[in-house]
């Protein structure tokens, strides 16, 4: 499923038109991230969003073999729920 399939889905389910639904999934993934900025975000039953500092490592071009640095970043991760609800 993709973004289009899903807003289509959410304007369905909800008897709305896919413009609205469309805003509606804009403005949940938008507060996610925002909470994200203060602590992981737990949607009970799905997952929890939450961000993770990466480490600088060394890593190695493919097409090359030469030895390259990767620098340190930070980056969201998702762990989904043990039973999620279908």
């Amino acid at each position: 499923m993709n973004k289009g399939e899903l807003i289509a889905a959410i304007a369905k389910d909800n008897d709305l038109s896919k413009v609205d639904a469309g805003k509606v999934l804009e403005s949940v993934l938008k507060n996610i991230m925002k909470g994200m900025k203060k602590s992981p975000v737990q949607l009970v039953g799905f997952g929890t969003f939450k961000k993770v500092k990466r480490k600088a490592r060394m890593g190695r071009n493919p097409a090359t073999g030469e030895k390259i640095k990767i620098k340190a970043k930070v980056v969201t991760q998702f762990k989904a729920s043990k039973n999620p609800k279908y």
